[in-house]
């Protein structure tokens, strides 16, 4: 892999971006905000399973983003049976996206990959996630420089796997499927999604669930040196 490669696509959330740490930091900030008596682990708990069910949802274009926002916060609260407003479910939902941001931890070992790759290929970013959250996540972790394209599934009208999003982010790099490689936590999204365009993909297994279906797998982004 190492010789062929000249441009290396990441993943941001769950793969550079520490998701469920910087979500479960601003669960408890908006909580407090807005003076709801929630016990943040049993919350987090139920929340985090339902939120990437709702997002598979949303990558199969079977909820709209409006209907993410809302249902995964709905389902989790009756799940741990807390009576909340719809007009305050409402509001949390666009206070957790505006806070989110606030909040920049990165997966270990992040920057170092990234400084090690930036000299030898030409970095971008392919992501689901919604624009305006993306950017200022980039932004705020001081990471955006290291990517030539960043590439978002609402700017295409598409999410991974599909692969005219695949297509429009080598397209936007100048770069082919041959020469390039895809890094992500989803083996269905990211890995799957890339693979069937022709990309080299590196799964980054790092809740170490050891279910790689044959691809390559790292569970630290250090170990990306090993293909790269």
């Amino acid at each position: 892999m190492k010789d062929k490669i000249k441009h290396v696509f990441f993943d941001l959330d769950h793969t550079l971006w520490d998701f469920d740490k910087n979500s479960g930091l601003t669960f408890e900030k908006i909580f407090k905000i807005n003076n709801l008596d929630v016990e943040l682990s049993t919350f987090l708990k139920v929340y985090e399973p339902i939120n990437l069910d709702y997002w598979k949802l949303y990558r199969e274009e079977k909820v709209t983003k409006e209907a993410l926002r809302y249902g995964r916060l709905k389902d989790a609260f009756n799940a741990i049976n807390i009576n909340v407003e719809d007009d305050m479910i409402n509001h949390l939902s666009v206070a957790y996206i505006d806070h989110l941001t606030t909040f920049n931890h990165l997966f270990d070992g992040t920057l170092d990959i990234l400084n090690y790759l930036r000299d030898k290929y030409e970095l971008h970013i392919i992501t689901n996630g919604f624009e305006e959250a993306q950017e200022r996540k980039m932004d705020n972790a001081n990471i955006k420089s290291y990517f030539k394209t960043i590439t978002n599934s609402e700017m295409v009208g598409v999410k991974k796997p599909n692969p005219k999003i695949f297509n429009f982010a080598l397209d936007s790099a100048k770069a082919s499927p041959t020469e390039s490689v895809m890094i992500g936590d989803s083996l269905e999204a990211d890995i799957e999604g890339a693979h069937s365009i022709g990309m080299e993909t590196i799964y980054f297994d790092y809740r170490n669930l050891n279910n790689s279906n044959g691809y390559n797998r790292v569970t630290t982004l250090k170990s990306i040196e090993t293909y790269l």
